[in-house]
This record gives C-alpha cells, sequence and structure tokens, in this order.
C-alpha cells in the first residue's frame, strides 16, 4: 500500500511538472502539431528557395534582423534586400547545385519560438554530395508570421 501511495506521488509530481512546462509559455521539449506544421513549411520554403538561388524569395523565409553563426563568425543581416545572389555564386564554386535536408528535429518550443536541430547535405549536379553539416535553426513567430530568425551552423 505504501509503495503505490509513493508511486502515485512521484506519478503526480512528474505529470504536474510536465504539465506546468509545456503551459508556461517558456519552451518545452513537447511541440503543439500546428506550430511544428508551421515551422517545417517555413524551413521546407527556405530549402527551396535557397535552392531556386531566388535571393529575395529566400529573405522571405527570414525574420530581420537575421542572425548567422559559422565559421566564428557572426553575420547581421538588419533587413530584406541586403543578401543578394553572390552567395549562390560562391556556393557554386565550389561544384554546389542543391542542399537537402537530412533531418530536422524539434528540440525546444514555444507558441512562439522553436529550437531546431537540422542537418543538411550539399550536392553537386550530378546528385554526388559535397559534405553534411549540423546545424541549429531558431524559428520564431513575429507579427503573426513564422520566419528564421538565426542560424547556427558547422558550414563554411
Amino acid at each position: 500500500m505504501q509503495k503505490n501511495i509513493i508511486i502515485g506521488l512521484l506519478f503526480s509530481v512528474t505529470l504536474f511538472s510536465f504539465v506546468k512546462k509545456t503551459f508556461d509559455g517558456k519552451g518545452t521539449h513537447e511541440s503543439n502539431p500546428d506550430v511544428k506544421k508551421e515551422v517545417f513549411k517555413v524551413l521546407d520554403d527556405y530549402m527551396n528557395t535557397f535552392n531556386a538561388k531566388d535571393a529575395k524569395a529566400w529573405q522571405a523565409t527570414y525574420h530581420f534582423p537575421h542572425y548567422r553563426l559559422a565559421s566564428g563568425k557572426m553575420s547581421i543581416l538588419e533587413k530584406a534586400g541586403i543578401l543578394d545572389s553572390t552567395v549562390f555564386i560562391q556556393l557554386g564554386k565550389t561544384g554546389w547545385h542543391h542542399s537537402k535536408w537530412n533531418h530536422r528535429n524539434i528540440i525546444q518550443a514555444s507558441d512562439d519560438k522553436v529550437h531546431v536541430d537540422t542537418q543538411f547535405s550539399r550536392y553537386r549536379a550530378d546528385g554526388s554530395l559535397i559534405k553534411t553539416y549540423e546545424s541549429l535553426y531558431v524559428v520564431t513567430k513575429e507579427n503573426g508570421k513564422w520566419g528564421v530568425k538565426l542560424r547556427s551552423s558547422f558550414a563554411e
């Protein structure tokens, strides 16, 4: 009997802890299915416009200021229109043709900010692999719109 009471108490504390963390607005490892759908749509649009080499449409998936931490350097785009197609030219010099997500895992989420553990690969036109990279994307909802606010990547 005493064992059942202890198990019941532990279950109650665990459940209360989970419910509090889920609904306190401070983020959780669980994600709302609607939020997940919106975030993955932004990431799909991000990758599709990137592969289309459409700088304007690609930036439409961002929130500004937009931050990128890569190669030990933080880059900040203050507003849309600053980024041009030179990024695609530079990548093209490496043989890059397109990129694909390998995985996207939501690791923390709230109703307006999501941390996404990602891995993507870069490919040549013939489909051969150039390299695979781990990264963290922070996707935020601002003024009713989801967008990529920050990227921290091990890519160049």
